[in-house]
């Protein structure tokens, strides 16, 4: 693997200039951390779960997140007919597989979005997004366990079988879409101390790739800006609680040189 560096600054000043709508059918568990980094990011975020108007929400919007963190049969209900809409728009889809692998309502529902609907970005640990790949995997709750095959061989995998990005979060991130593939080591184990940043970053992705058609570079690009604002933000942190008030400050006032001095990726 060689380092590179990606022109994310680029993307990050289209998402403050365009002020994309994303919208959101996501975990209740962290939705209001995802409409507040999404906020800061410089995006307009919506989230409208009932299906009487799921459909027009996305037809209004510029991205759509489905997250199945908190699952419902009337959420997957939603979930197909703002896919659908979505679809139709021809904006990008971002599915975080949040728990697949823990329960069949969350692995079969995920199948089934997968399969009936256009699912241009997957996105989960690497139990979840092995799991979603066809390997026998446990995943612990909304946590990942260990996973013994390769992860960039099961992304890849996934992606083409798919036709789509595959982004898997973890230690290092891996962003692949079955022909091109970043690696991320951005980021802070402080993240792993508050519960929902595996959930913001979906609705980063999201975000990125409502101004950007290559979806594996918007990826990409909005993770690192959001790991870069967590090491800033450990910096000028107590612990976890005061780690969550500093990276949406840090997440605010990114900059071109910070991003291209910090950053972190490979392929």
């Amino acid at each position: 693997m060689k380092k590179v560096r990606l022109n994310v600054f680029s993307l990050l000043e289209k998402v403050r200039s365009r002020k994309p709508v994303i919208h959101h059918l996501t975990n209740w568990v962290t939705i209001y951390d995802c409409a507040n980094v999404v906020k800061v990011f410089g995006a307009s975020p919506v989230m409208a779960h009932a299906p009487e108007e799921a459909a027009q929400m996305s037809a209004i919007s510029s991205a759509l997140v489905l997250n199945i963190g908190t699952l419902t049969k009337d959420l997957v209900t939603a979930m197909m007919i703002a896919a659908k809409s979505a679809n139709q728009k021809g904006i990008p889809v971002i599915l975080d597989a949040c728990g697949a692998g823990a329960t069949a309502l969350r692995t079969d529902s995920c199948l089934d979005l997968i399969n009936n609907r256009r699912i241009d970005i997957i996105k989960g640990n690497a139990s979840e997004i092995a799991c979603l790949a066809g390997e026998k995997v446990m995943t612990k709750g909304v946590d990942s366990s260990e996973v013994g095959s390769d992860l960039k061989k099961i992304a890849s995998k996934l992606a083409l079988k798919r036709k789509c990005t595959v982004v898997i979060t973890g230690k290092e991130d891996i962003v692949n879409n079955g022909h091109k593939s970043y690696i991320i080591r951005n980021g802070h184990p402080m993240m792993d101390k508050i519960v929902g940043t595996g959930c913001m970053a979906a609705s980063v992705i999201g975000t990125f790739a409502a101004v950007e058609k290559d979806l594996s570079f918007a990826a990409a690009s909005g993770l690192v800006c959001f790991e870069i604002a967590a090491e800033l933000a450990v910096k000028k942190a107590l612990g976890p609680g005061t780690f969550k008030e500093k990276i949406y400050d840090c997440i605010y006032n990114l900059d071109e040189k910070t991003l291209n001095g910090m950053q972190k990726v490979y392929q």
